[in-house]
């Protein structure tokens, strides 16, 4: 579990062959300096587990299903991440709750930078812009936001999108700052909203009228 607020940025440092998938060195010193085998380690918001470690490094396997389905499988080496480790029990939730599951990915669309913050627009799967709700949280390369704009229910399916506004903090203590139109992110939708999906969709006709 985590909670979306990240703590450095790190480097891909190699990419190796592994089965189907692949093993990621990661250089991350913060991360790398207390790791051990089995722990995991939110690397570009999916959760990875530790299987080798350095005193500035640490390893993880990558499976094809999660190389497939999120931005993991366009980095290289040298590609700048964020790095989150696991919640301890007892910790403040600075963010929001983040399982390191990744939803989809989506696109920026747009970038408008100001004075004192930057607003980027990100393109959403249709299947997931009922997840995302204006003022709601969202995760964004594994940091936590706040969406500050969404598209209105009837965009079509590939006109989906929503707005984050980022502070000076965000923008250079995340990986989020570097973005340019094109740049592929991974997403999560907040799971409370997940559930809720969820559950409407076993509701029969009948339940949830008036009694």
């Amino acid at each position: 579990m985590f909670t979306g607020i990240i703590e450095e940025v790190g480097e891909i440092a190699a990419i190796s062959p592994s089965g189907d998938g692949w093993r990621l060195t990661v250089r991350a010193p913060h991360a790398a300096s207390d790791a051990v085998h089995g722990e995991s380690i939110a690397v570009g918001g999916v959760c990875l587990t530790v299987v080798g470690s350095t005193a500035d490094t640490f390893d993880a396997d990558v499976m094809k299903q999660t190389l497939d389905v999120s931005a993991l499988g366009a980095v290289n080496v040298g590609s700048r991440v964020n790095i989150e480790k696991a919640m301890p029990v007892g910790a403040r939730l600075g963010g929001h709750i983040v399982q390191g599951h990744v939803d989809g990915v989506g696109t920026v669309l747009e970038v408008r930078p100001g004075k004192q913050w930057s607003v980027l627009r990100f393109s959403i799967p249709s299947t997931l812009a009922p997840l995302v709700v204006d003022k709601g949280s969202i995760s964004v390369a594994g940091t936590s936001l706040t969406v500050s704009a969404v598209s209105a229910p009837s965009a079509g399916a590939s006109e989906a999108w929503f707005e984050v506004s980022l502070i000076p903090e965000t923008l250079t203590a995340t990986t989020l700052g570097a973005l340019a139109v094109g740049d592929v992110v991974n997403l999560e939708t907040d799971i409370l909203a997940r559930h809720v999906e969820r559950l409407l969709a076993f509701r029969t006709p009948t339940e949830g009228g008036s009694r």
